[in-house]
């Protein structure tokens, strides 16, 4: 497959990074896209959310007519059953949870109703190998991690699988810069890729030294923030994602992948199980260093 035999897409999750990639794909690429999810629920609440961002970032500012948006918005179909909302497409991108066994079974599916079709995965840490084990061509699979926001940040890693061919390697990477980010290469053996097996160290010292109480949480982001010039501090970034809970799930895999090096900081692993796991509307480890530290 070549990037220009791309022409109809599907997006396999419909949340924050789902709907962030189907508009991109829309909006720069003019792909026809379908987003697919468990619920028409789940489906109307992406699809609402890439026409709010249209209308606030692009329309309003004047960088977009209402004529343009509708356009880029009716190539946007929802869908809330998997075998008809790949029928003909080419390419696909898979963004469910970070979780291996539904991965593992949603690649399964997609080998045997798209056998000739480009699958991808946008997953930040878990290994491609592994993820697409059991379908009858690896060699046509790869990761593609895009980074949240996705209409913001520039990098895309492309992740090799044991078996991916360079010729995937090679459309995945085209299509990055075809939407104007930069694509690095990497392989799978990396936990964490790239980007998040380096944040990962700093994310790691910023929890140690909570833990330690050598400073709060706002003075280590400081730190880091003004030291490094970085947008925001890894513990700040961790509340609002909801890392921490997210990394608690992810535990066992990282164990079963990693050993005894993929096991929580005890800081993390408290804060969750107290109902501090960071996220949208709930405490993290900026509350959980005002409410609970130094009461021990």
């Amino acid at each position: 497959m070549k990037l220009e035999d791309i022409n109809k897409t599907a997006v396999i999750g419909s949340g924050a990074m789902g709907n962030q990639i189907a508009e991109l794909f829309s909006r720069l690429m003019g792909y026809e896209v379908n987003i697919i999810d468990v619920s028409d629920e789940l489906v109307r609440n992406g699809i609402k959310a890439i026409d709010y961002r249209m209308e606030k970032f692009f329309v309003a500012k004047g960088k977009m007519t209402p004529e343009q948006k509708s356009t880029i918005m009716r190539r946007i179909k929802g869908y809330s059953t998997l075998k008809e909302a790949v029928n003909g497409v080419d390419f696909v991108i898979e963004a469910i949870p970070e979780v291996m066994g539904p991965k593992k079974e949603m690649f399964n599916k997609l080998d045997q109703l798209l056998p000739d079709a480009l699958l991808t995965s946008n997953t930040s840490t878990l290994n491609i190998t592994e993820m697409v084990s059991g379908t009858k061509r690896p060699d046509r699979t790869v990761g593609m991690h895009f980074f949240n926001p996705v209409a913001m940040m520039k990098l895309v890693e492309v992740v090799k699988g044991a078996h991916t061919s360079n010729e995937t390697v090679e459309v995945v990477v085209a299509l990055a810069r075809k939407l104007g980010k930069e694509p690095v290469v990497c392989r799978d053996t990396s936990n964490g890729f790239l980007a998040n097996r380096a944040y990962e160290a700093l994310r790691t010292e910023a929890v140690r030294m909570v833990w330690e109480k050598v400073a709060s949480p706002e003075d280590v982001d400081k730190a880091l923030k003004f030291g490094y010039n970085l947008p925001a501090g890894p513990l700040e970034l961790g509340d609002q994602l909801g890392s921490w809970g997210r990394r608690y799930e992810m535990e066992p895999d990282r164990i079963k992948e990693l050993g005894e090096a993929g096991r929580l900081h005890p800081l993390i692993k408290t804060m969750v199980r107290a109902g501090y796991p960071g996220g949208s509307g709930k405490k993290g480890i900026y509350d959980f260093w005002k409410e609970v530290m130094f009461k021990w």
